[in-house]
């Protein structure tokens, strides 16, 4: 009797459901499948409704009928009339990111590091060129033998022009880049902005590993992640590991990379764990997995002439 009582409520539920999504009108000539105005649906999708009312009122697929509608009531974000990056970028500065990755031949790594240890600072220092090494790093775990060089140009879309037209006349970086080019299996840059509730990255003394968490997105959703992550990374400032946020601009779109410091390994799991124990945590990450197609991590070690240590 009450299985009985259980199916008639859950058939009555999912009924109103169907019943409110169902459309009442069609194109001329058709006729309407609604279950509120068609007195006599066709046999098959009787059958489709019997299937999907069963699979509600059923114990074992109770989790799922509480995803499916859990799913229905997901706060949505309002629709913008604006670039996301005119919404999320720090309004302060103008400045522009670069990350490189470079996967080098595994005996040539040593001497890949060798010669940018010898000429990115150059660069970074020389008040000729508007723009600024944040951190070069070796990946440790995640994709081995690769390079991650980070870079800020203040100004702009302006600066990197500039910064890029300079290097074309200097014999010393064309040397460089010859050189670098025999070591390498392949190479790929993205053009990103930092969002705006994220720290500035600066500077940092060590010793340090760096993690580069990167996410791929759904498309149209980086304005609803940035709603989340901005709030979000209060929950990550205790111990002063957020380094920074970055959205991509040009090359892969729809990217995110999150750069994290600790002083090792346990030291990451011990902050990654205890957020979870803040109220209000895990209700954001519910709202955010969803959000991603693929996502990885990375831990890397800076080099000896990295900023970030």
């Amino acid at each position: 009797m009450a299985a009985r009582v259980l199916h008639a409520r859950g058939a009555a539920t999912a009924g109103g459901l169907l019943q409110r999504a169902a459309p009442c009108s069609l194109l001329p000539g058709h006729r309407c499948f609604s279950l509120s105005c068609s007195p006599s649906p066709p046999r098959y999708l009787k059958k489709q409704w019997k299937n999907i009312l069963r699979g509600l009122t059923s114990s074992s697929n109770r989790p799922r009928e509480d995803s499916w509608l859990k799913s229905l009531f997901v706060r949505k974000v309002d629709p913008r009339k604006d670039a996301h990056s005119n919404l999320l970028a720090k309004k302060e500065t103008s400045s522009l990111y670069k990350i490189q990755f470079h996967n080098v031949k595994p005996e040539c790594l040593d001497a890949y590091n060798k010669i940018c240890q010898e000429v990115l600072p150059k660069i970074h220092e020389d008040k000729y060129y508007p723009c600024t090494l944040v951190g070069t790093w070796n990946t440790w775990y995640g994709e081995q033998d690769q390079a991650v060089h980070l870079w800020r140009y203040e100004g702009g879309y302006p600066a990197l022009t500039e910064v890029m037209s300079k290097l074309r006349q200097s014999q010393e970086f064309f040397e460089f880049r010859k050189a670098r080019s025999n070591m390498l299996l392949s190479r790929k840059n993205q053009l990103l902005l930092e969002f705006s509730f994220w720290n500035e990255p600066v500077p940092r003394s060590g010793p340090n590993i760096y993690e580069l968490r990167s996410y791929q997105l759904r498309p149209g959703t980086m304005i609803e992640w940035g709603n989340y992550w901005a709030r979000a990374i209060r929950f990550r400032q205790d111990g002063d590991e957020a380094v920074g946020g970055f959205f991509s601009q040009i090359g892969q779109l729809y990217m995110v990379h999150h750069l994290w410091a600790y002083k090792d390994l346990q030291t990451r799991e011990d902050i990654r764990n205890a957020a979870w124990h803040k109220h209000g945590w895990e209700e954001l990450v519910y709202y955010t997995v969803p959000l991603i197609q693929e996502m990885e991590s990375r831990i890397m070690i800076p080099l000896k002439t990295s900023p970030l240590q």
